[in-house]
């Protein structure tokens, strides 16, 4: 076929001659062939395409003809779809630090926890073991239950959750170390989680709120309102999700005891309490610890009051 508009070459005598006629046939037969061939084309890349002929040429086709696709919509990929919503109000920024009373090692190093440290107002033992049902269920592995589910009903709220440990390690924290973390963490909450180890028929929970001491390290005039607050709101929820009544046995009925006595508090400078969820060693006590939905619902009761206090 001819690309440019120059006029056709002079054609000779001799050129004239039946065969133009034939000329003429095959021009128009070249003009068709030329109209069909990007038809033809296109049909042989649909089937090239079809079938998956010529799969390993390398060469690419020159003609590429749009074919109708079904519009889909991607799928987000994980991480996109596992990013959490900023979260906003009074929640937003907010930390919370859940400490697990003792550790399942401790019993395997007292001499360790047996060392004193100081509490500002006097020195104290590192820590202790905690108590046991009479089966042997361990305070310390209740307490890390529980705790590791009310950082779960947190975390779903938006806040920030630390603990003090998740029993990484062989033995402790000791006290000032529990107090010190919550300080650092720069808690907006701290909560430590136990149960009591008392007589037979002692039952209840009792939630422990700090007193007002100063003396070396540890001056509680800041915290000793707020953690009341906090206290109560805790009270009060773990008595609805669990149905628990306060103690029998301490704080007259209250479910509310003040000590001066214990590091944790002592050394805080952040609104904190200690909430003793029951007493392991009464049998009617230690079939609701051992519970794992009766403990799902201790931690559900302690998470609403702190997000109570903090004002969500």
């Amino acid at each position: 076929m001819r690309y440019d508009d120059s006029p056709p070459s002079p054609e000779s005598a001799s050129s004239v001659s039946p065969e133009r006629r034939w000329f003429a046939r095959r021009s128009g037969l070249a003009v068709g062939a030329a109209v069909l061939a990007p038809t033809l084309l296109a049909g042989w890349v649909l089937v090239q395409v079809t079938t998956g002929a010529g799969a390993d040429d390398a060469r690419p086709p020159r003609i590429v003809m749009p074919a109708a696709t079904p519009t889909t919509t991607p799928t987000p990929s994980p991480s996109a779809s596992a990013s959490a919503p900023q979260v906003k109000g009074p929640l937003a920024g907010k930390t919370v630090v859940i400490d697990p009373g003792h550790n399942t090692g401790n019993f395997q190093h007292t001499s360790e926890i047996d060392k004193k440290v100081d509490i500002g107002t006097a020195r104290k033992e590192c820590d202790t073991t905690g108590t046991t049902t009479n089966a042997g269920y361990k305070e310390a592995e209740f307490t890390l239950d529980v705790s590791r589910r009310l950082r779960t009903v947190l975390e779903a709220k938006g806040l920030k959750v630390v603990l003090t440990h998740e029993a990484d390690r062989p033995w402790g924290p000791c006290i000032n170390e529990r107090a010190r973390i919550g300080n650092e963490a720069a808690a907006d909450a701290v909560v430590s989680v136990h149960a009591d180890g008392v007589s037979e028929g002692s039952r209840g929970y009792h939630v422990i709120l700090p007193a007002k001491v100063k003396g070396g390290a540890a001056d509680t005039a800041a915290i000793v309102g707020p953690s009341r607050d906090l206290g109560e709101r805790i009270g009060s929820n773990f008595a609805r999700t669990t149905g628990s009544a306060p103690a029998n046995y301490l704080g007259s009925g209250t479910g509310l005891v003040v000590r001066d006595d214990l590091g944790g508090l002592n050394l805080s400078t952040r609104p904190k309490v200690f909430i003793e969820c029951g007493n392991m060693r009464d049998a009617k006590d230690a079939a609701l610890l051992t519970s794992p939905e009766w403990r799902q619902k201790a931690a559900q009761g302690i998470a609403d009051g702190i997000v109570g206090f903090l004002g969500g």
